[in-house]
């Protein structure tokens, strides 16, 4: 389980447990549903903060999915190319990095929490903004708050070495992240496709 939801799944622990010695000396039901209730919230917990090991594609100019979640978005403009994937509240909610290289720039960016569906979510809503530099172009990153999801967790440093599939943050259950990729990019998703972050090939620098 991630480290960030302990903080959530202790407090149900306790409460269960606590509830369980009341029933001891208090043989009254109530105490056992109410234990049971809390144990079966730790136990959901422990799902959603889920964090299984994953086979990370080798390979220097590989980029593989920051997140689990679908893509819901793939098009390109006239600068990158733009690749959005919805992260559920059922999905493993840990992001990684997508491709090896030095982290140039972090910028948090308070906002609003409206659907991570929306297209204009990537730019209204509260979100950390990550740049990579690699040996074949720049990587733009965005972890997007929604309307469940409103903690955005980031523990990368400017200036800090990165590699692809690395562990660095997370959404709290769930929401979206953007990537904005250089046009010369050999793209490897189609939209609508189910992801699965540090391991599904999202494409090939060139």
């Amino acid at each position: 389980m991630a480290r960030e939801g302990l903080l959530f799944f202790l407090p149900f622990m306790v409460l269960s447990i606590l509830f369980f010695y009341v029933f001891r000396s208090h043989p009254d039901m109530l105490y056992v549903y109410l234990g049971s209730g809390f144990f079966c919230f730790g136990c959901l917990i422990i799902l959603f903060f889920r964090d299984p090991e994953r086979r990370i594609p080798q390979g220097n100019d590989l980029i593989v999915s920051p997140a689990d979640g679908r893509v819901i978005q793939l098009r390109e403009d006239k600068r990158q190319v733009i690749i959005s994937i919805f992260m559920s509240i059922f999905n493993v909610h840990i992001n990684r990095v997508p491709v090896s290289g030095i982290v140039e720039r972090i910028e948090y960016k308070p906002g609003k929490f409206l659907t991570a569906f929306k297209d204009s979510a990537s730019r209204l809503n509260e979100r950390f903004e990550i740049e990579i530099r690699t040996n074949k172009g720049t990587v733009v990153l965005h972890q997007i708050a929604g309307v469940v999801a409103r903690r955005v967790v980031c523990r990368l440093k400017k200036g800090q070495e990165v590699r692809a599939g690395d562990r660095f943050g997370m959404v709290r259950f769930g929401s979206r992240v953007d990537l904005f990729l250089p046009l010369s990019v050999e793209i490897e998703v189609k939209k609508g496709q189910k992801v699965k972050g540090g391991q599904t090939l999202i494409g090939r620098m060139v």
